[in-house]
Formats: structure tokens, sequence, C-alpha cells
């Protein structure tokens, strides 16, 4: 055996246990930021029947988000299992929504389980780029219409050349118009440099933006149950509030948008409700949204990766 083909046999396993070591690193880093004790508080000014709606949105969104990899599989032709579909979206998400560098951290994820499974490496690359992809087109889609119909101020601290998102929202829409013109055969593909626009059709591409506008409106309402009172706040409004959050710490590219997007989301609603209020929904939000999906998405890489192992073991014991 030559020393690419051991690379090639050690890889995927190696990247595997990097990817669990960086999980924990995650949580750990995490709650040494907050401290148990913050969190403990947090939970304990908030109502439970709100606690329980939250966790109810949180699985409802991840059952959602396990959507973008069996679109992903139906697009490509690929007839893989829904089961082992919706464990990598899971395991993906839940892990590079914290890690962060979610490009990096997602795909190697995704190679690592498609890998396994020996899917070809030419369609886990078009499967990590349809993912990505629809991620982006659903945001610009919901980002453009929410600040092009309701346009917030935006916080000074960001150094943005505008006063409102009016403009980001016009600009979403623009590149979602001329996504959507070529891939319903209105206009001609064309490049940009290497990229070339992909030729998806446009029931796939409306599945795309529909899939990721679920995604957002149940990841906002997870926050948005979790605060006080919504006497102050209806829904569409605080909506536009969470995106320009999560766009800004997306831009920062922070683990989880770790800092930013609270930053962001502090600014904007301590107007309407006490900063402590707003940071003990925060405070739980991220508990639910990021730290117990990640908690079980890297049991679930570790007993992956252990049940590998194993297999591994038994061929070669087999093979001897």
């Amino acid at each position: 055996m030559t020393a690419w083909q051991k690379l090639q046999k050690i890889a995927p396993a190696a990247i595997g246990a990097c990817l669990f070591v960086l999980s924990i690193g995650a949580i750990h880093s995490e709650l040494h930021h907050y401290g148990w004790q913050n969190v403990l508080e947090s939970f304990q000014g908030i109502v439970k029947t709100r606690l329980a709606g939250a966790f109810a949105l949180m699985l409802i969104n991840y059952i959602i988000l396990t959507g973008y990899d069996t679109l992903a599989m139906f697009y490509l032709g690929q007839s893989l299992p829904l089961a082992k579909t919706s464990f990598v979206g899971f395991v993906s998400y839940a892990i590079s929504n914290s890690v962060g560098l979610a490009l990096l951290s997602g795909s190697a994820i995704r190679y690592r389980l498609y890998q396994s499974w020996q899917v070809p490496t030419s369609i886990i690359a078009q499967a990590i780029a349809f993912c990505n992809l629809s991620f982006w087109v659903g945001l610009l889609t919901v980002g453009g219409i929410t600040f092009v119909v309701d346009p917030l101020q935006l916080p000074a601290f960001l150094h943005l050349p505008f006063l409102s998102v009016h403009p980001i929202g016009f600009t979403f829409l623009a590149i979602i118009g001329v996504y959507l013109l070529v891939t319903g055969n209105l206009i001609k593909p064309f490049k940009i440099g290497r990229w070339q626009t992909p030729k998806i059709p446009f029931a796939v591409s409306l599945a795309q933006i529909g899939l990721t506008a679920v995604d957002w409106i149940l990841a906002s309402g997870i926050l948005y149950v979790l605060l006080p009172g919504h006497h102050h706040l209806s829904f569409p409004g605080f909506f536009g509030i969470y995106l320009l959050a999560q766009v800004a710490g997306i831009i920062s590219n922070v683990p989880g948008g770790l800092g930013v997007f609270e930053t962001v989301v502090l600014f904007l609603l301590t107007p309407k409700y006490s900063s402590v209020e707003v940071l003990g929904a925060l405070l739980a939000y991220r508990v639910i949204y990021y730290w117990i999906p990640l908690g079980s998405a890297s049991l679930s890489l570790g007993a992956f990766e252990l049940f590998q192992h194993r297999q591994e073991r038994r061929q070669k014991s087999g093979s001897e």
C-alpha cells in the first residue's frame, strides 16, 4: 500500500476525530464564557411554558434542517436512505452552527459521513455546494423581503455606509431575482471568474427558498417565545431584528456569532425590554438552539466514529 493510499484510508477517520474534539472544545469555551451560574439564573427567570415552547420549536427546526441534505441528494439523483441524509444534516448543522467556519466544518462533516457510505467524491462536493447555496438563497430572499418591507435603523457600531437596512434588502432581492431568472431559463447562465451560475431546476430553487424560509422563521421563533412579553413587539418586527443580528454574526465569522449576535439584539431590543430580560432570553436561546443540539450531535458523531472503528477492525480481522 502506497503512502497516498494509506493517507486516503486514515484521513476520513482523522477528520471525524478532529471534528469531535472541536465540538467538545466549543461546548467548553461557551460554558467558560458564560458560566453555569448565569445560565441557571437565566432559566429560572423564564416561565416553564416558554421554555417548553422554545424547546419544541428547536426540535422542529432541526428536523427542517435535515431537509437541506435530503433535497441535495434528490437534486443529485442519489437514492440514499432518509435516515442517513437526516443524520448528516443534523450533525453537520448542529456542530457547524457552534464551531464556526460553517463552510469548512459543515463540509468536513459531510465529506466524512458520506464518504463512509461510499458516496462518490464528486457527488459529495456537489451536495456540499448545494447545501451552502440553499442557505444563502433562502437567507437573501427572506432577508431581502423583510428589510424592504420593514427597514430597521442600523446600529452605529456596525460602521456601515447607510443608516437603514433598505439598501441591503434591495441588494439581496436583486441577487435572488437574477438567480431565479437563471434557474427559470429566462436568462442564460453566466460566469464570474471561475464561478458559474448552477443549473438547478426552477422548482428545486423554489424548494430551497421555502425550506430556508421555514428554517429562519422557526429559529427566530425560539428566541421570540423566550422574551418575557410580546405586547411590546410583534413577531414580524422582531423577525427583522433577528435576521439583522444573524447577518452581522455570520459576517463576523465568530463561532455561532457569539457576542456579535447578542450585541445587535440587545441594542435593538433594550428600548422595549430591560437588558436583564433580553440577556436572560439570549442565554436560554443559546443553550436551547446551540448547546443542546451541539452536545447531541457531538455524542452522535463520537458514537458513529466508534462504530466505524469497530467495523474496520472486524473487516481487517476477517480478511487475515
